[in-house]
């Protein structure tokens, strides 16, 4: 289990990154979802031992973390969100160090390093070098590195932007399949990232938890308040005046409205919520529109 206890974080120029966070994170796929801005990177580099907060704590399987940063190191695994690779340096090579960095050494490494190429889905490319790598084959490079060691916490920060969507699909059955018996963070601003293949999830904005819970509960609390329309596009304007418009859609040559009312508004219907719909209500509610309009 990993606990996060009051956690705020200021930084120079009174820029408030983050405030008062609390989470109990168990073990397997957790999502931390939110807009860019939200504080998610923040929260992930704490958490990984980058930087430090101004006040709170951080426990992982009896480990202070702010107090034993070496001692977390030993058991975590992180991939942040752009990293580097050696020019012309094979993905093979690359792991045989980065091993040898971790203290794994001789007929071990060797085994350890062939074992993460398989697993990734890298072994009949792990001969080329890094850097020239597709996005999603560089993310699955970038988890093989990530499970040196076979850590117990791993940090993954926006993983999938600019993967298209069978790249994205192949690294969330990868995340899925590691995720078993440890803790797995997956910070991203995609909700489809999370939706599937996290069982608990928390919606961050302006460096606090907004909203947590499970995909089906967060759901299930929208039921009753969601309303759709289909509304010719001069109109729309007409209807954002009176309504929180969630988002719109095109269908059948209109333009369909997906509306947050505690009441049943004239001429619309009811809709399904979804966790897409519940994201974007949470950050109107709290007065983050970005992306909405």
């Amino acid at each position: 289990m990993l606990r996060l206890a009051d956690l705020c974080k200021t930084y120079p120029g009174g820029v408030v990154a983050l405030q008062d966070i609390n989470l109990n994170i168990p073990a397997g796929m957790y999502g931390l979802l939110g807009p860019n801005g939200a504080g998610k990177s923040t929260l992930m580099r704490t958490v990984a031992t980058l930087q430090t907060p101004d006040h709170g704590s951080i426990t992982f399987d009896g480990i202070d973390v702010l107090r034993d940063k070496t001692e977390l190191r030993k058991t975590l695994g992180y991939l942040p969100q752009e990293f580097g690779s050696y020019p012309r340096t094979s993905a093979e090579a690359m792991l045989m160090h980065f091993a040898a960095l971790k203290g794994i050494h001789g007929e071990q490494r060797k085994q350890v390093v062939e074992n993460l190429l398989v697993q990734t889905n890298l072994w009949d490319e792990r001969k080329r070098s890094v850097d020239q790598y597709s996005g999603g084959m560089k993310q699955r490079f970038g988890i093989a590195q990530a499970l040196l060691g076979d850590p117990k916490l791993i940090v993954v920060d926006e993983p999938t932007a600019g993967l298209d969507p069978a790249e994205r699909r192949r690294f969330q059955n990868l995340l899925v399949e590691i995720g078993e018996g440890r803790v797995v963070i997956l910070s991203t601003h995609i909700v489809d990232d999370v939706e599937e293949i996290c069982p608990q999830l928390a919606i961050m904005g302006q460096g606090k938890i907004l909203k947590q819970g499970g995909p089906a509960e967060l759901i299930n609390s929208m039921e009753g308040k969601l309303w759709t329309s289909l509304v010719e596009p001069e109109n729309i304007p007409e209807v954002r005046s009176k309504y929180s418009v969630l988002s719109t859609r095109f269908s059948a040559g209109k333009i369909e409205l997906r509306v947050l009312a505690d009441e049943k508004p004239a001429d619309m219907s009811p809709a399904s919520p979804e966790l897409e719909d519940v994201y974007f209500a949470t950050l109107i509610e709290h007065g983050l529109k970005e992306n909405m309009e």
